[in-house]
């Protein structure tokens, strides 16, 4: 293989790798003047791949759909095939490493023709494996940009119509894609609230790549998952209510970190919380992470209010009252001093 021919080789896949790469940048990493960037750019170009260019400071090189699929050593029905099986597998979750699977899918859709990325969509829709529940529908093309916005490190644009009806217009820089719940989240640092905010991606629409690039804010893996958690927990519950609690909401916050979400000032030096869960039991733990010596109030309606009062009384009676007498075989255990 000839030099020429192994130097476009490595910017294909330099122009595989990010959505956007500046033609100065593309010459340091391949050892080469900007001049021959450009002519290996045309090689391609003539072998099938639609390369945008743009001029000035910013401009650089961005790897496009084109008119034919390029030559990816695949058929069309293969390219479909493939197409098929991970937006399929992104949607229900059927592999593991999800980012894995949705940016691959970004790949690969990227440089399919629009007939064919017509055909992966009818086709994908036909296709459900039997004895999974997807959770709500979620456009593949919006996870694909979003993917590819996460990877390549791009603000973007998009609509958002929260769970109330309220429909705002965000600008954010996208941190990380997540499956939990049968439901996508895409966790990013809101421009304008210059906060963390996390969404579901199947009530995101018109996504618009800005072409501006950013400096990830790290963040660890457990703060992402943490992130993801406390998304997870603003569905819907069966038994909702709002504690009101002597304490600021600055102060609330510090304590609460992420799970203080929700939460808003109730004047004079007190808090409003939000917290719920699938029946009774589930609210009362919730309650239950309220900061020692904090006084509250709630308004848990009934039958969860009666439910909850019964049983902390029978476990208030339970401490009260003398412990039961330990079996003797119990007690010569506890008498052992641990290992």
């Amino acid at each position: 293989m000839s030099d020429t021919t192994t130097r476009a080789l490595s910017l294909l896949n330099l122009l595989q790798t990010h959505r956007h790469w500046p033609g100065s940048e593309l010459a340091d990493r391949l050892g080469v003047t900007e001049r021959t960037v450009r002519r290996d750019v045309e090689r391609l170009r003539d072998l099938g791949y639609r390369i945008e260019s743009s001029p000035g400071a910013a401009g650089g090189y961005r790897l496009e759909a084109g008119s034919a699929v390029p030559p990816l050593l695949l058929t069309d029905e293969e390219a479909v095939a493939m197409a098929i099986g991970l937006r399929v597998a992104a949607s229900q979750r059927l592999v593991s490493g999800p980012e894995t699977t949705i940016t691959a899918l970004a790949k690969l859709e990227q440089v399919l023709p629009a007939p064919l990325r017509r055909r992966v969509a009818a086709l994908a829709d036909a296709v459900q494996p039997a004895g999974l529940n997807a959770g709500a529908a979620v456009s593949g093309e919006v996870l694909g940009e979003l993917a590819l916005a996460t990877r390549d490190h791009e603000r973007v644009r998009f609509t958002y119509t929260a769970a109330s009806g309220e429909v705002t217009h965000r600008r954010v820089e996208p941190h990380a894609l997540a499956p939990a719940d049968r439901h996508w989240y895409l966790l990013c640092w809101d421009l304008e609230k210059e906060d963390w905010r996390t969404f579901r991606v199947d009530r995101l629409a018109s996504v618009e790549h800005t072409r501006v690039l950013f400096e990830p804010k790290p963040l660890t893996p457990g703060e992402v998952e943490e992130f993801i958690l406390v998304a997870r927990s603003w569905v819907r519950q069966a038994v909702e209510a709002d504690a009101v609690m002597e304490l600021p909401i600055e102060a609330m916050r510090e304590y609460f970190g992420q799970w203080g979400q929700g939460a808003s000032d109730a004047g004079d030096g007190r808090t409003r919380w939000p917290v719920g869960g699938g029946d009774f039991r589930e609210t009362m733990y919730g309650l239950s992470w309220i900061p020692e010596g904090v006084e509250y109030t709630t308004d848990l309606r009934s039958p969860a209010r009666e439910e909850l009062r019964e049983t902390l009384g029978r476990m208030l009676r339970a401490l009260d009252a003398p412990p039961p007498e330990v079996p003797p075989q119990r007690a010569k255990e506890r008498a052992l001093p641990s290992a």
